[in-house]
């Protein structure tokens, strides 16, 4: 082949280098883009003619092709978006690919794409959709259990209200000091800070003075009805013995805990109520009865409002110190009721639950976002907008187990702008040199055809 061989290798050299610096060219025009990943370009050589032996093999022409780099992690920043998500690791979102709309609601694609373009916001529609115009899909979660219900489909949040639940239980968890500085308490007298032996089942509101000099504060919380009313629950504890090891029979430090019954009460309505169960303390200050800490208000009333039968949950978190104030120490009074609340927020966790936030301060989880992943991800068939699509040479996709979501985040372009910026040198370089061979090859051609003139 020779100078003609030189001069078409050239050509070739120029193709491939081209192919490259447009390849460079996307790279840094999209190192802004999010979870764009860059391409490179390899080489690879091609031999002229048919075999040859080695002392006449010439290195032969190039050929240039691009290689993804879909497996190649780009940066995680925090998003101020709660709907922005990330992929740590390997994987993708699956996604769906509208194909235009009916009736003003998008219509999908039946074929799978996916991407780890993470920027979704919600459209007029409540569909989660990313700047490359791709729609999130997500697992939808039983409101009872929690678990996933069929298949993942595009995301649609619709705002509704959270059902009013009525109070069942109540965690309620402090320490009683073991003596309580009551308004009767007297230091050094034992049985001034015992409850007022004359108070039984009821307290009306004729003796609620003398009740509450007797008895101290159990911190209240608010409860709920089945309609989501709200009422207040003023609780109150009276120390009714003191522990007496001496004494015909012995006795144990034991408290009674009553409620506000009917804040309205005047003369011999009943203003308080005690609870059908009497506490008991070691000597350790740790509960023996209840044993299991669990105690039920039958018929818990308020003002005249029934939230029936409500278990009062302690644990092992009620307990009798010493306590220099004298008062008791809450450490925890919490509710499962509440009352209806309207939607107010929507946002994605670490691990891909999309939760909703209601005014009345409840949650609920609603999808469940999957993550995929393929045996050769680098296969996968590029889309417009940072999305992909599987082929025979990516294999079918699998839940992924080396990748994770993370909320609040988003993954940026992995181009790195200066490695791009000594690619594009190097590039030049080479174009030029082959520029050099063409001109080269050509004097030469030019040479030989003047010798027969």
């Amino acid at each position: 082949m020779g100078i003609f061989g030189a001069l078409t290798t050239a050509v070739a050299g120029l193709q491939a280098q081209s192919y490259a610096l447009e390849n460079i060219s996307g790279n840094i025009a999209n190192s802004q883009t999010y979870g764009f990943k860059r391409t490179e370009t390899s080489f690879k050589d091609l031999l002229i003619g048919g075999s040859f032996s080695p002392a006449s093999q010439v290195s032969g022409s190039v050929q240039a092709y691009s290689r993804s780099t879909n497996d190649v992690q780009g940066a995680v920043q925090n998003a101020s978006s709660g709907t922005s998500i990330a992929v740590s690791g390997s994987g993708f979102f699956a996604v769906a690919q509208s194909i235009g709309d009916s009736d003003g609601l998008p219509q999908f694609a039946g074929s799978e794409v996916y991407t780890r373009r993470g920027d979704f916001e919600f459209d007029r529609n409540g569909y989660l959709v990313n700047g490359g115009g791709y729609y999130l899909k997500g697992q939808p979660l039983d409101s009872k259990t929690g678990n996933p219900v069929g298949a993942a489909s595009p995301i649609k949040i619709a705002k509704d209200l959270f059902p009013a639940a009525a109070t069942t239980s109540i965690a309620y968890q402090l320490n009683l000091p073991s003596k309580p500085q009551t308004a009767n308490y007297v230091a050094g007298d034992p049985s001034s800070w015992l409850l007022d032996s004359g108070v039984g089942a009821t307290v009306t509101a004729a003796d609620s003075d003398a009740f509450i000099d007797s008895t101290i504060e159990g911190d209240s919380l608010t409860v709920y009805d089945a309609k989501g009313e709200a009422s207040d629950l003023q609780m109150r504890w009276g120390k009714v013995s003191n522990a007496d090891a001496d004494a015909t029979p012995p006795t144990t430090d034991t408290w009674a805990l009553f409620y506000k019954s009917d804040t309205n009460a005047t003369g011999a309505d009943v203003e308080w109520t005690r609870v059908d169960q009497t506490y008991a303390f070691d000597d350790a200050g740790k509960l023996t009865t209840p044993a299991d800490g669990n105690v039920t208000i039958a018929g818990l009333t308020i003002d005249g409002t029934s939230f029936g039968d409500v278990k009062m949950a302690h644990g092992a978190g009620l307990t009798q110190y010493g306590a220099a104030s004298g008062a008791a120490s809450t450490t925890e009074l919490s509710q499962d009721g509440a009352a209806s609340g309207e939607m107010i927020g929507v946002e994605i966790s670490d691990g891909g639950l999309v939760t909703a936030t209601y005014s009345n301060g409840k949650t609920r989880n609603l999808y469940k976002i999957p993550l995929v992943d393929f045996p050769s991800p680098n296969q996968l068939s590029s889309l417009d907008g940072g999305a992909y699509a599987a082929t025979s040479a990516s294999g079918a996709a699998f839940a992924s187990e080396n990748g994770a979501i993370v909320g609040q985040a988003i993954e940026q372009s992995n181009v790195d702008i200066a490695d791009e910026f000594t690619k594009m040198i190097v590039t030049q370089q080479a174009y030029s040199a082959n520029t050099r061979v063409v001109s080269t090859s050509d004097t030469m051609m030019q040479e030989t055809l003047n010798m027969i003139r």
